[in-house]
């Protein structure tokens, strides 16, 4: 989940900014609304199938090793990105110390998603993570000096109501792993400020590299400390994983290319129905009514706010 947003980045430049590799232009068409919509569906069906494949393989792998052995099925799919971007070129930065900043809260974004799913189930962690746009939101006025009106407002409060619901502090049945998810909303916010920050002076795909970098150092650096060689079936996992990642995200360029994001922004969310669905099948999880509660708050409120900031930003055209 936090390195979706890195890739989604990467395959939107290179499919939107490459002359020769563009889809067609968006149109509203009903026809075309419909199979942008059912791109988001299966796209998010298949990041949500990865997210899973790495909570299989913490059983087996520290969050370290998994950040190495998945990084390296990175650099396939970025070599062709760079290749329809102009080639090595585009690898030298413009913005050295904020592509770094990025890399790290990326970092810490995987490295906590990863480590969470080590003990808490596939779609509780799923729900926090997706908290991280209410961060977002709350900081945007302090850090980026955006306005955020008092609507929205509102719905961070109630989205963060809706986090303290699913995580009950103070409760009996309190699960201290809560906090690694919720470090990771965090960086995940932290990377999308500071990515608000950078602009456009170093192209997606060029952040995308470093960060893939960054996080592949950061796996090998925790290899002398515990490391297991995978098996070829668990190469075959760590491989399907980032198959899944790039159909997965082609889908989803594929949808907002199809229709307009105000259609296809709030199916993102169905990643949530997924995780529940799959940690049911996989690992018999299911989760109670006060989890069912805070979810819907959370959702709720980051559907309210892609609403408003979609209206304000029609009012400004």
């Amino acid at each position: 989940m936090a390195a979706s947003g890195d890739l989604f980045l990467a395959f939107t430049n290179a499919i939107f900014h490459n002359k020769r590799h563009r889809f067609v232009t968006a149109v509203s068409s009903d026809s075309n609304a419909i199979k942008g919509m059912l791109c988001m569906i299966a796209g998010t069906f298949l990041l949500t199938t990865q997210d899973a494949i790495t909570k299989w393989l913490t059983a087996d792998f520290h969050a370290g090793e998994i950040l190495f052995y998945r990084g390296i099925w990175m650099f396939p799919v970025l070599a062709v990105l760079i290749q329809l971007n102009g080639g090595v070129t585009i690898l030298r930065l413009n913005q050295p110390k904020g592509v770094l900043l990025r890399s790290i809260a990326a970092l810490g974004a995987s490295l906590f998603v990863t480590i969470s799913l080590i003990n808490l189930p596939l779609a509780e962690t799923m729900a926090l993570v997706f908290s991280a746009p209410l961060l977002l939101t709350a900081a945007s006025p302090f850090l980026l000096r955006e306005p955020v009106g008092w609507h929205r407002w509102l719905a961070v409060l109630a989205g963060f109501l809706g986090v303290l619901i699913m995580i009950q502090p103070g409760v009996e049945g309190f699960n201290g792993w809560v906090i690694f998810a919720i470090l990771a909303a965090v960086s995940s916010a932290s990377r999308d400020l500071i990515t608000r920050r950078l602009g456009t002076a170093d192209s997606a795909v060029t952040v995308m590299f470093y960060t893939s970098v960054v996080a592949l150092i950061a796996g090998a650096v925790t290899l002398p400390f515990g490391t297991h060689m995978p098996t070829v079936q668990q190469w075959g996992w760590f491989i399907l994983g980032g198959i899944l990642v790039t159909f997965a995200h082609l889908l989803v360029v594929m949808a907002f290319q199809l229709t307009e994001g105000v259609i296809v922004a709030p199916l993102k969310y169905l990643s949530l129905i997924w995780s529940a669905v799959i940690g049911y099948l996989v690992w018999g999880d299911i989760p109670g009514p006060m989890k069912f509660a805070g979810a819907a708050l959370v959702v709720g409120a980051g559907l309210f706010i892609l609403y408003r900031e979609t209206r304000l930003h029609r009012a400004r055209m």
